[in-house]
């Protein structure tokens, strides 16, 4: 019975530390989410290392990704097309704050921080957003703040 016990810790270890280092992550962009939230992304906040690629899907019709904000150096792509999968894979560390170029105002925004960089959180806290995003923005900062102290 412990070897069982020592096995299952043993893969739920590997299971769960598989999960945090995955090298790809995909992100749902949704009319509403599970708890009924409009117009939002399924992961408002992601921490992903330098190399790794987020896949955002297009779970509900007429969304994008449009980054609007990243660490210095950070070319800023072309604003993905509406309803289609987008991928990136991030090479610069810092924090990246993208839209939904149609859903701006209603607060379908998200960050990305790269490489547990936060040294940029400044520049993305004055992103110009507006509507509920400007709320929203100030929540995932302090989220983002509670979880670095």
């Amino acid at each position: 019975m412990k070897v069982l016990t020592f096995m299952m810790a043993v893969f739920g270890f590997v299971f769960f530390t598989s999960l945090a280092y995955a090298a790809d992550t995909t992100i749902d962009m949704l009319n509403k989410d599970a708890d009924g939230n409009k117009m939002v992304y399924s992961t408002e906040l992601a921490k992903v290392a330098v190399g790794d690629t987020i896949t955002w899907m297009p779970a509900s019709k007429g969304h994008n990704v449009e980054f609007v904000s990243g660490p210095e150096g950070f070319e800023v792509p072309k604003k993905s097309k509406l309803g289609k999968e987008y991928s990136f894979t991030f090479e610069t560390p810092g924090v990246y704050l993208y839209v939904c170029s149609p859903h701006r105002t209603m607060g379908m925004i998200g960050l990305v921080v790269v490489g547990e960089d936060t040294s940029n959180i400044d520049e993305i806290a004055k992103a110009k957003v507006r509507g509920k995003s400007k709320k929203k923005l100030k929540r995932l900062l302090h989220e983002l703040e509670g979880h670095n102290h």
